[in-house]
């Protein structure tokens, strides 16, 4: 059987199953901790320094990077979020002016990444950060095809322990009692962390003031269910990158349909990988069989090669040999007749 076929069998299964057994993972509605904090970012502060970039990289232990961060011209190429780095700062052109705009998980009140997983790797904390576990995540990347602000990035360089990676809003550190890294690196004061609620009053209260400077609107407000970083913008949301497709509902009340199979498919995964496991060992053994038989087959030819060249090797030196002897015995006859005919020859009478 092949893989694919089997796939769609177990599917298949899992389908019938959830249609008789099987309660939504996504039909409880969280609207997120009361307390829980949050960052506002506002884009008209923003420099594009990068010091931002520098402070994740630090404070999460992430890899050098091959560009330096002060080397700024990194903001002239579109970046999104890897695998080790947590956080961009991107430069866009607006009415020939640059603007710029920090991109990093959104912590999500009602996280579409948790939603899709099945295994429960991804979870929203009373801090206000969505946290992953990896030692619960089975490579599925499905998060990573649900969220809508893609940010979940999976280690695809490493082939033995890959993990999905992202911004963790510096959850240790919040539960220090310290600010997330980047916000308290930031010289122009375009983060600030703080209580969600309260971050909400003061973009209010920015806007409310300066209505000629900020557009009317508080994004992560209500996006998606509402996230714990909003932000507040000069122009547009969309001119910097920003979804305004979104609309408000969460996560979890657009996937409820499509999660009611869930708890069907965690309880054939086992299942799954013990026929995935089969299929896989059998392909190894076809595999190391066939590697055999071309091994077994590579040596009857060097052999028979080895042999052939051994044989062609001695008729020749018994050849040569032959020749040397033949050679030899011309030789000694040639010299036989010429003594032969020397004793022949009469003697000079003037020696007599």
């Amino acid at each position: 059987m092949k893989r694919r076929k089997f796939i769609g069998m177990l599917a298949g299964a899992g389908a019938c199953m959830a249609a008789s057994t099987a309660t939504a993972g996504g039909t409880h509605h969280f609207t997120g901790y009361p307390e829980s904090f949050g960052v506002l970012f506002d884009s008209t502060k923003c420099i594009g320094c990068r010091k931002c970039e520098a402070a994740c990289n630090k404070v999460n232990e992430l890899p050098a990077q091959p560009v330096p961060f002060d080397d700024l011209t990194v903001l002239d190429t579109r970046r999104r979020t890897h695998h080790d780095t947590f956080t961009v700062v991107n430069k866009y052109s607006v009415n020939d002016k640059p603007v710029y705009r920090k991109q990093q998980c959104n912590h999500c009140l009602e996280p579409a990444c948790a939603s899709a997983c099945f295994v429960g790797a991804f979870v929203k904390d009373k801090t206000g950060a969505v946290s992953h576990d990896a030692s619960k995540c089975v490579g599925c990347r499905y998060c990573m095809i649900a969220c809508p602000f893609e940010i979940p990035t999976y280690e695809y360089h490493d082939p033995i322990t890959p993990r999905v990676r992202k911004c963790t809003m510096c959850q240790p550190r919040i539960e220090e009692g310290k600010l997330p890294g980047c916000v308290e690196e930031c010289p122009k004061g375009a983060l600030v962390f703080g209580r969600r609620e309260d971050l909400l009053n003061i973009a209010r209260e920015r806007i409310r003031k300066h209505p000629n400077v900020y557009i009317n609107h508080i994004y992560g407000e209500r996006e998606m269910g509402g996230t714990s970083w909003v932000y507040i913008s000069g122009v547009p949301f969309e001119k910097i990158g920003m979804r305004e497709d979104l609309g408000v509902t969460a996560a979890p009340e657009l996937t409820s349909g499509a999660l009611s199979l869930v708890p069907a498919i965690v309880g054939l995964w086992p299942m799954f990988l013990t026929g995935a496991y089969a299929l896989t060992k059998r392909r190894e053994k076809i595999a190391e069989e066939e590697q055999h038989h071309a091994v077994a087959e590579a040596v009857a030819e060097a052999q028979a090669e080895a042999a052939k060249k051994t044989k062609a090797a001695m008729d020749k030196a018994e050849r040569e040999k032959q020749a040397a002897v033949d050679r030899e015995v011309k030789k000694a006859l040639k010299e036989a007749e010429e003594a032969r005919l020397k004793a022949q020859t009469p003697a000079d009478p003037s020696e007599q």
